[in-house]
């Protein structure tokens, strides 16, 4: 068993790993839906830091992407969020706490659990190129590719392009530098550009102090928020949760950990992101869960031990408490593109856990499932996925 907490570059690097998925989605839901800045990262902070006590080992925190993605497209109201998650919460303490979800992990096949992940990955992928062109949701809502720069080209060429270029070249020579690691060096200049080529949006009001979190800063919802909540956040993201967040992210730990990943059990990750929705429906903070994406990417740019959870985590609670709401002035001092860039090396560390599939039909499910994730959403190519699976353990069926 190796060492259960390291605090070196190598894990903080590794703790910065999965910024390009957590921050886009957190300063979408700030900025159009009214979440709380304290709310959110207190959430997160604290979620990082409890899941890396209790398991030991690296393990990721993301937003329900679903969720998150369809609030900001529709602009949802904060107490329908604060719903979905408490919902949601609901949902998986049943599902774990009865022992359902193990039940039903022993017969997902695991060209299925591939597909998760190389589905998964790919969505990543897509999304960090977004980011760097300029053409993601929030982008686009604003009205610019980079809207906390000063700078959007360079003649005709966009900033966003020329800034994700070098980072991805900075990433490509430093990914496997443990002096100075890609992860923390592509965050730094990031900063870095922040500060010389930045907007200072917010900058004038910020306000050092003492931020605690409100209870249910946006009251306690009403039956149509719910019942609204269930229908159009809460089914849709289920699927997803338990293929991607609970059974796909309990084999890549197992992949990653080996022996020290032995807490990571599907019901134990239902019941962690029950009570870590719980808290954030306490607090007004967003929908949270363990994406086998985040721990890719973590465990990509470097985190091996719990400490880089115990970084991140105090990183965002330190940010909720002295900065409260004004936290989000230096959040954006990281450019879209930077994270783009994070999110494309992510995303293509976990697609590239099919290569160990060797059966034609094994591979041929992973790839439907793919292309289905692609046209549709992961919930539907995970269901299809399932049922292909089974199919063609039938002799009569070939591909």
């Amino acid at each position: 068993m190796g060492a259960r907490y390291k605090f070196d570059r190598m894990e903080l690097a590794g703790a910065f790993g999965d910024l390009g998925v957590l921050l886009p989605l957190s300063i979408g839901m700030i900025t159009i839906n009214g979440l709380n800045p304290s709310g959110i990262f207190v959430s997160i902070g604290l979620f990082y830091i409890l899941s890396g006590v209790y398991y030991g080992i690296t393990v990721p925190v993301q937003p329900m992407k679903v969720i998150g993605a369809y609030a900001i497209a529709t602009a949802l109201s904060a107490s329908q969020i604060a719903a979905s998650g408490l919902l949601i919460g609901l949902f998986l303490l049943v599902i774990g706490g009865t022992g359902t979800i193990t039940f039903v992990g022993k017969y997902i096949p695991e060209s299925v659990i591939r597909g998760v992940q190389m589905a998964t990955g790919t969505l990543l992928m897509t999304q960090g190129v977004k980011f760097v062109i300029g053409t993601s949701k929030y982008q686009l809502l604003q009205g610019v590719a980079e809207p906390y720069l000063c700078i959007q080209s360079v003649g005709s060429i966009p900033i966003g392009i020329i800034i994700g270029i070098i980072a991805g070249i900075i990433t490509l020579l430093f990914l496997n530098n443990k002096k100075l690691p890609a992860g923390l060096l592509v965050i730094l200049c990031g900063f870095i550009l922040g500060l010389t080529l930045g907007t200072y949006d917010g900058f004038n009001e910020l306000r050092p102090g003492i931020y605690l979190p409100e209870l249910l800063p946006f009251g306690f919802p009403t039956n149509a928020d719910f019942s609204f909540a269930l229908m159009v956040l809460v089914l849709p993201q289920l699927p997803m949760t338990l293929g991607n967040a609970v059974i796909a992210n309990a084999d890549l730990s197992q992949r990653y950990f080996n022996k020290d990943s032995q807490k990571v059990t599907h019901k134990a990750l239902c019941l962690s992101m029950s009570l870590a929705n719980f808290l954030c429906f306490l607090v007004g903070g967003m929908p949270l869960c363990h994406g086998a994406g985040g721990l890719a990417a973590h465990y990509r740019f470097g985190a091996r031990t719990a400490g880089s959870n115990l970084m991140i985590g105090m990183i965002f609670i330190a940010l909720a408490i002295f900065l409260g709401i004004h936290a989000l002035a230096i959040i954006n001092l990281i450019p879209f593109s930077v994270l783009g860039v994070l999110l494309i090396f992510a995303g293509s560390q976990l697609a590239l856990t099919i290569i160990d599939i060797k059966d034609r039909k094994d591979l041929f499910v992973s790839l439907i499932m793919l292309g289905i994730t692609l046209a549709s959403n992961l919930a539907v190519g995970f269901g299809v996925g399932i049922v292909m699976a089974y199919a063609l353990k039938s002799e009569k069926l070939t591909v």
